[in-house]
């Protein structure tokens, strides 16, 4: 039987890796096809998790009617806390921002702006606040957890169970059938001095 020509042999080659290639693109098109189809019905039921952003100074109600015009600058950050935004180039005026961002919800953002003249507080611009109590419900977010189990057990319940007998041996405590103590299955911490 006479060998193949070497030509003969590298046009085989090409023809078998066309073939094969050209049904990995078929099947990779069936898959894209598959795929579009059944995904409307099933990205609504797979979605990454987000979690809630809360970022900057929460100022509340309460910590705004604190403040009093006139306060001195050293005092301020005693009751609203440190400023998120102190500018260079406005060196009387300190910022406070606060944005919470809720899987699915719109951006919340709060501003507060206290203006200071000769280290005094002079003036105050802030956005609508919720005082503590609101902000707190506000964080909890929509679900409401259910009612807490019970978790203990009545003397009803805890006669349902029989009382296990502790193994006894003839021996005494330090028969291989014995249980051993908690404090002697533990190797010392030390080595013994000898």
């Amino acid at each position: 039987m006479p060998l193949p020509k070497p030509c003969d042999v590298c046009l085989a080659a090409v023809l078998a890796s066309a073939s094969i290639l050209s049904g990995c693109q078929t099947a990779v098109q069936l898959a894209d096809q598959t795929a579009s189809a059944v995904s409307p019905y099933v990205k609504p039921l797979v979605t990454p998790y987000k979690i809630d952003v809360v970022q900057g100074n929460v100022v509340t109600r309460e910590q705004l009617a604190a403040l009093q015009i006139g306060m001195p600058r050293a005092q301020i950050p005693s009751v609203v806390g440190t400023s998120l935004l102190v500018s260079v180039f406005h060196s009387n005026r300190w910022d406070y921002v606060f944005s919470f961002k809720r899987k699915g919800g719109p951006l919340e953002s709060r501003r507060v702006t206290l203006w200071f003249e000769a280290d005094k507080l002079a003036r105050i611009e802030a956005d609508e606040l919720p005082s503590e109590a609101e902000f707190v419900a506000g964080l909890r977010g929509v679900r409401q957890p259910g009612p807490l189990p019970v978790l203990e057990a009545t003397a009803e319940q805890l006669g349902r169970f029989p009382i296990p007998a502790s193994p006894a041996t003839a021996d005494g405590p330090n028969s291989p059938g014995a249980p051993k103590s908690v404090l002697s299955s533990y190797p010392p911490l030390e080595p013994p001095n000898n």
